[in-house]
């Protein structure tokens, strides 16, 4: 389960496919088939349907047979928003319960287990209500040990389990402020078994193994307590909206109410907005909508309607003068400012997503133009973010080296002004709106992001005609009228400004470690309920394999080879120019990547460029990872030749320029410190340390004198030179391999005579482990990171069945022995897993990585653990018998398609395969047993030297216990990243 990022860039804009969809009458209609009356808006490319049900449920509905799989949201709307004043974070608690089981599954003996549970019920409302320090010891001993003895009658992932067995995949909840939502991932031929299961799941669920979810909240508290940008989040919202939940409370819950939850209360929330008429049932996929309907009707009618408790609040007050806050942390320094909008339905905060647009949008925005393109930031955008009640505008900026946060606001807000004053260009709008064709198009291309969208929708309140509609509407605003909404809402003063400082955080109160006896899991236990859902009968898919001399079509431009898939749904194409040379073969390869984006020719300048590809709703982007360049196109097919041509007259007559090189210097020197106060980039260090050594692919990088010494004249000889290189051609779009290279024959730029040969490359060699040794970096945060590194045997790829079924039993997911051990029986950690990594090519080497992110004082506990499962297996017939089933069904309904297809290819040609390897896997999987399982086991994982990768405050974990695993190395931030 996670929380729901708060900031994330979504931009609720449905867009049209062309100027006839421009003439569109967007109405809803209501029409009636199968039995079920239901409504849909004209013109909507999804053909999505909307029911209400007797009981108030809505059902919503969009078929689409690309893939034999289903995504469902279950959402309710209602999230920390409603939370009880005394009570904050209890919706995300009860988000955590519902994957605990009713009384018929997830309960060994529901009669004897029912009477433990209410104790527990009763001592926390005792807890809950007691001040006394030594009181509430003794009753969360009484907790502790009457949860163990409930726990000897639950079976834990008992959910997880059959969402397994019935090929189930991205099986997760989120919490936000105003929606809970339940999301998975189906075979179409698992309807009646999940159906089944998730009406049961909504019945009357059970907090059972309350204390040990509880350790996975604190965990997770104390996750965000060193979430910087969640911090920046959180203060924005608590200075925008005083009287509105939405910055009253936080979705997690203050620390306070974390340490005094109440069980009665979380179920009083559950029986609240928990009801029919406050929910939804979105799914999009491969079924028929006259038959799904009816079933979701048969099983979810023993729902009753009931009132929702109305939420009210004062409205907030304008803003006179700007409200300031500051947040300290230890990653880098940036900066939000922060306006407020009205509410996500109205016209508004329609019009709000285009200005978004019009600031940035990756191309043509003002941000990008004048701040980023121009390096007077490091980073900036600008992106809306909708609710029920408010919206808000979010400007974000990232400074250079020198540069303070006031530099920062004072160039944000002065390209506000020129927003304000007009000074945009007059047909940015419609460019906008042209690549809002192009998005439109990617955006029903899925089943995931129909439901997605629809669901959202449902939650925020939007009227998804209005959705439907928006980019033909958005065609016909003005430039006189977005003038007049930024005069109108955008003013010098009536802003939220916060300032992130790098530094300690002096104000953070960590959720402190309780006791917790490690719980049963039962893992082998199986409830009459989860028997009957097994025997529900499904069809069985036949499974779909590619053929590569089939799927992929094959043509030459020149001496180049290309190789396509067609794409037959749509009018997109995307296209790749791939190199199998890379920053291996040249340091300078990332950096001259990176400087094409500010160079211009004779005829063009930079911005010009910029605006030319985001006119045609184009894009490209040259990108250089250690052995691979890719030079990557997308569009509309009718702008196809227009997009290339942009592309060969840049790449082959881009012009030096110092200052553009001078200030990507400094830009990239900034963003080099700004990695290393980052614990993500630093954990990668180690782990690529831990595979290769000291010299590694990770500190392969330019160092500071080599960075200063890079002229202009080198880059753009790179840049000029590229296309001197062999490489392949991928396409996919609507033309055949044929018309295609017919067509980039006459644009694309080779040599006349052979191709260069690729500089030599360096070769990083992954190192065999001797002995356990810690590499440790030191870092401020609450939290420790922990990752167990051993490099195993040469690839093979006869091993890949072995290798799928033991990640899917071991440690790859939820219902695995890993996190069913260090999560649910011993709350040790809320994230955690263990995988056997394939590698990416033939001549390399599988490697085992582990992880644990645990609070700081349980260090040495989730180490013991992890250690335990890495040497000693836990057999469970139950629990692989789970995973073939998930390993078969996903198999059965995976649908590798688009050009998917080409990089699948490409991959396996580097493994050395020259066929779709996934087959191997469905025809040996039923044959495995746990015997081969615990052999794998024991041949590669146990009483093996590992290398054991700390990220944490040396102020909380000591040397002493970092020694205790093996031989201790603390590097130096230059050690790690090489600069």
């Amino acid at each position: 389960m996670k929380t729901k990022r708060l900031l994330s860039a979504v931009l609720f804009i449905s867009l049209s496919i062309g100027g006839a969809f421009a003439q569109t009458a967007y109405v809803w209609k209501t029409a009636t088939s199968g039995g079920y009356t239901y409504k849909y808006v004209t013109g909507d490319p999804t053909h999505s349907r909307f029911y209400v049900l007797k009981n108030g449920l809505t059902v919503i509905l969009s078929p689409t047979t690309k893939e034999p799989r289903i995504q469902s949201f279950i959402a309710v709307k209602a999230g920390s928003k409603t939370d009880p004043a005394n009570h904050t974070g209890l919706a995300h608690y009860l988000e955590h319960m519902m994957f605990k089981g009713t009384t018929k599954y997830g309960s060994l003996d529901w009669a004897k287990e029912k009477p433990l549970l209410d104790q527990i019920d009763e001592l926390y409302e005792q807890y809950n209500s007691t001040i006394d320090t030594a009181k509430r010891r003794m009753i969360y001993e009484k907790i502790d040990k009457t949860s163990g003895e409930a726990a000897k009658f639950a079976i834990a992932n008992e959910y997880d389990k059959m969402m397994a067995s019935m090929g189930g995949q991205g099986t997760n909840a989120f919490t936000s402020f105003e929606q809970t939502v339940y999301t998975d991932d189906i075979p179409a031929s698992a309807v009646d078994k999940y159906l089944t299961l998730q009406a049961e799941r909504f019945r009357a669920p059970v907090l059972r193994l309350f204390h040990t979810e509880l350790e996975a909240v604190y965990e997770e508290k104390n996750r965000g307590l060193d979430n910087d940008p969640r911090k920046v989040q959180e203060a924005m919202f608590e200075a925008m909206f005083p009287n509105n939940n939405y910055g009253k409370q936080t979705t997690i819950g203050t620390i306070e109410h974390l340490k005094n939850p109440s069980l009665k209360e979380i179920r009083n929330y559950y029986y609240n907005y928990y009801v029919p008429n406050n929910m939804g049932i979105i799914m999009s996929g491969d079924f028929n909508a006259d038959v799904m309907v009816k079933k979701i009707d048969q099983k979810f009618s023993y729902m009753k309607t009931k009132p929702v408790p109305l939420y009210t609040f004062a409205p907030e007050k304008p803003i006179t003068a700007p409200v300031q806050r500051d947040v300290y942390g230890p990653n880098p320094e940036n900066l939000t400012i922060a306006f407020r909008f009205p509410g996500a339905a109205t016209h508004d905060a329609q019009l709000l997503n285009l200005v978004g647009d019009m600031l940035t949008n990756g191309k043509a925005g003002l941000f990008d133009l004048d701040l980023t393109k121009k390096q007077k930031l490091l980073s900036a955008s600008a992106f809306s973010y909708t609710l029920k009640d408010y919206s808000v505008l979010l400007l974000q900026g990232n400074p250079i080296k020198g540069q303070s946060l006031d530099d920062v606001k004072a160039l944000m807000l002065e390209e506000i002004e020129k927003l304000k004053k007009g000074e945009f260009a007059d047909d940015l709008i419609s460019s906008i709106v042209n690549n809002a064709k192009k998005s439109k198009i990617q955006g029903n291309e899925g089943y995931y992001s129909r439901a997605s969208n629809l669901m959202d929708d449902f939650t925020t309140g939007i009227d998804w005609r209005t959705d439907v509609a928006n980019v033909a509407d958005m065609s016909k605003i003005t430039k006189a009228q977005v003038i007049a909404f930024a005069n109108k809402y955008l003013g010098d003063k009536n802003f939220v400004i916060v300032y992130k400082h790098q530094g300690e955080d002096k104000n953070i109160l960590k959720v402190v470690k309780p006791h917790i006896t490690a719980v049963e899991v039962n893992r082998d236990a199986q409830s009459p309920f989860l028997k009957m859902v097994g025997e529900i009968p499904s069809n069985r898919i036949a499974p779909v394999w590619l053929d590569y001399n089939k799927d992929i079509q094959k043509a030459k431009v020149g001496p180049v080879d290309l190789l396509a898939v067609q794409n037959k749904d749509n009018s997109l194409f995307r296209l790749y120019y791939r190199y199998n040379m890379g920053t291996w073969n040249n340091k300078l390869f990332s950096l001259a990547a990176q400087y094409l984006q500010y160079l211009g020719t004779d005829k063009m300048t930079a911005d010009d460029v910029s605006k030319a590809f985001y006119k045609l709703a184009s894009s490209y982007s040259l990108g250089a990872s250690g052995e691979i360049t890719t030079v990557t196109f997308n569009g509309l097919q009718e702008n196809f030749s227009k997009t290339v041509e942009l592309y060969e007259n840049l790449i082959a007559n881009c012009k030096a320029d110092e200052k553009a090189l001078a200030g990507l210097k400094v830009r990239l020197k900034k963003a080099r410190e700004n990695a290393k106060l980052n614990k993500g980039a630093i954990m990668s260090g180690l782990v690529s340390y831990a595979q290769y050594g000291a010299n590694n692919p990770y500190n392969y990088a330019l160092s500071d004198d080599e960075l200063n010494a890079v002229t202009a004249d080198e880059l753009v000889a790179i840049l000029h030179d590229l296309a001197n290189y062999k490489h392949t051609i991928l396409y996919y779009g609507p033309l055949t391999a044929t018309v295609a290279a017919t067509k980039l024959a006459g644009i694309h730029q080779m040599p006349v005579a052979n191709f260069k040969p690729y500089p030599a490359g360096k070769t990083f060699t992954k190192i065999s482990q001797t002995q356990n040794k810690v590499l440790f970096a030191n870092f401020d945060m609450v939290q420790a990171e922990i990752d167990w590194i051993l490099n195993t045997n040469a690839y093979d790829n006869t091993q890949t069945p072995t290798v799928e079924l033991f990640n899917g039993y071991f440690g790859g997911g939820m219902s695995s022995i890993v996190f069913q051990t260090i999560r649910e029986s011993k709350a040790l950690a809320y994230s955690t897993y263990a995988v056997y990594q394939t590698p990416a090519k033939k001549d390399d080497r599988y490697s085992v990585q582990a992880y644990v992110g645990t609070q700081a004082d349980k260090f040495n506990e989730a180490i013991k653990g992890m250690n335990e499962l890495l040497t000693d297996m836990p057999e469970s017939e139950k629990v692989l018998d789970a995973a073939k089933d998930n390993i078969r069904k996903s198999l059965e309904t995976d649908r590798i398609t688009q050009d998917a297809i080409l990089f699948n290819y490409l991959a396996n040609q580097r493994r050395g395969v020259d066929y779709d390897i996934r087959k191997a896997t469905f025809d040996s999987i039923e044959k495995m047993n746990l015997a081969d399982v615990k052999k794998f086991h024991t041949d590669v994982l146990k009483n093996k030297p590992y290398t054991y990768c700390v990220v944490a405050s040396e102020k909380r974990v000591s040397d002493d216990d970092l020694k205790k695993y093996g031989e201790l190395t603390k590097l130096s931030l230059k050690e790690i990243f090489g600069y």
